[in-house]
Protein backbone atom coordinates (compact mmCIF):
# COMPACT_ATOMS: atom_id res chain seq x y z
CA UNK A 1 0.00 0.00 0.00
CA UNK A 2 1.26 3.51 -0.70
CA UNK A 3 1.90 5.70 2.29
CA UNK A 4 0.41 8.83 2.51
CA UNK A 5 3.84 10.36 3.06
CA UNK A 6 4.76 9.02 -0.80
CA UNK A 7 1.61 10.18 -2.10
CA UNK A 8 2.45 14.23 -0.76
CA UNK A 9 5.66 13.40 -3.04
CA UNK A 10 4.08 13.67 -5.94
CA UNK A 11 3.50 17.08 -7.58
CA UNK A 12 0.50 17.20 -9.59
CA UNK A 13 -0.61 19.87 -11.30
CA UNK A 14 -3.22 21.34 -13.59
CA UNK A 15 -1.42 22.19 -17.25
CA UNK A 16 -2.60 24.44 -19.99
CA UNK A 17 -2.19 21.91 -23.62
CA UNK A 18 -0.46 24.63 -25.82
CA UNK A 19 0.47 22.39 -28.89
CA UNK A 20 0.03 19.31 -30.17
CA UNK A 21 2.26 17.61 -32.68
CA UNK A 22 2.42 13.73 -34.40
CA UNK A 23 5.48 11.95 -32.66
CA UNK A 24 7.96 11.35 -35.76
CA UNK A 25 8.63 7.65 -34.76
CA UNK A 26 5.17 5.93 -33.63
CA UNK A 27 1.69 6.02 -35.03
CA UNK A 28 -0.08 6.03 -31.69
CA UNK A 29 2.29 8.83 -29.76
CA UNK A 30 1.45 12.81 -29.55
CA UNK A 31 3.77 15.12 -28.13
CA UNK A 32 2.59 17.90 -26.28
CA UNK A 33 3.40 20.85 -24.64
CA UNK A 34 2.05 21.72 -21.72
CA UNK A 35 2.52 24.74 -19.67
CA UNK A 36 1.53 24.83 -15.47
CA UNK A 37 2.38 27.83 -13.38
CA UNK A 38 5.66 29.85 -14.96
CA UNK A 39 6.98 26.22 -16.95
CA UNK A 40 6.66 24.66 -20.67
CA UNK A 41 7.52 20.99 -20.92
CA UNK A 42 6.80 18.27 -23.32
CA UNK A 43 5.14 15.49 -23.00
CA UNK A 44 4.54 12.00 -24.74
CA UNK A 45 1.39 10.85 -24.60
CA UNK A 46 0.08 7.22 -25.91
CA UNK A 47 -3.37 8.82 -26.62
CA UNK A 48 -3.76 9.77 -30.58
CA UNK A 49 -6.03 6.53 -30.97
CA UNK A 50 -8.48 8.55 -28.39
CA UNK A 51 -8.30 12.20 -29.30
CA UNK A 52 -7.73 14.58 -32.25
CA UNK A 53 -5.40 17.45 -32.03
CA UNK A 54 -7.61 19.88 -32.30
CA UNK A 55 -9.40 17.92 -29.28
CA UNK A 56 -6.56 18.01 -27.02
CA UNK A 57 -5.57 21.94 -28.07
CA UNK A 58 -6.41 24.40 -25.80
CA UNK A 59 -7.65 21.44 -22.50
CA UNK A 60 -6.20 21.80 -18.91
CA UNK A 61 -4.98 17.98 -17.75
CA UNK A 62 -3.89 16.47 -14.87
CA UNK A 63 -0.27 16.43 -15.16
CA UNK A 64 2.70 14.63 -12.58
CA UNK A 65 5.26 17.15 -13.19
CA UNK A 66 7.94 15.54 -11.04
CA UNK A 67 8.61 11.67 -12.44
CA UNK A 68 11.80 11.22 -13.40
CA UNK A 69 12.16 11.95 -17.57
CA UNK A 70 11.76 9.37 -20.17
CA UNK A 71 12.56 8.65 -23.86
CA UNK A 72 9.78 7.52 -25.19
CA UNK A 73 10.95 6.16 -29.13
CA UNK A 74 13.94 8.41 -28.95
CA UNK A 75 11.85 12.07 -27.71
CA UNK A 76 11.96 12.99 -24.21
CA UNK A 77 9.02 13.29 -22.17
CA UNK A 78 9.07 15.69 -18.66
CA UNK A 79 5.66 14.65 -17.06
CA UNK A 80 3.06 12.44 -17.54
CA UNK A 81 -0.66 13.22 -18.55
CA UNK A 82 -2.93 11.13 -16.01
CA UNK A 83 -5.89 9.22 -17.90
CA UNK A 84 -8.70 6.79 -17.00
CA UNK A 85 -8.34 3.71 -18.67
CA UNK A 86 -11.07 1.22 -18.63
CA UNK A 87 -9.44 -1.00 -21.44
CA UNK A 88 -11.56 0.03 -24.35
CA UNK A 89 -10.99 3.70 -23.87
CA UNK A 90 -8.62 6.25 -23.04
CA UNK A 91 -9.93 9.97 -21.46
CA UNK A 92 -7.68 12.23 -20.00
CA UNK A 93 -8.21 13.25 -16.41
CA UNK A 94 -9.19 17.24 -17.04
CA UNK A 95 -11.27 20.04 -14.90
CA UNK A 96 -14.83 20.59 -14.81
CA UNK A 97 -14.17 24.06 -13.84
CA UNK A 98 -11.67 26.31 -15.37
CA UNK A 99 -8.88 26.72 -13.02
CA UNK A 100 -5.03 28.40 -12.67
CA UNK A 101 -2.49 27.09 -14.62
CA UNK A 102 -0.89 25.79 -12.19
CA UNK A 103 -3.09 24.99 -9.77
CA UNK A 104 -1.86 21.77 -7.18
CA UNK A 105 -4.02 18.89 -6.80
CA UNK A 106 -4.73 17.73 -3.76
Amino acid sequence: MLKFDDFKKMDIRIADILEVKDHPNADKLYLIKVRFAEEERQIVAGIKPYYTKEELAGKQIVLLTNIEPATIRGVESKGMLLAANDGNIISALTVDKPVNCGAKVS
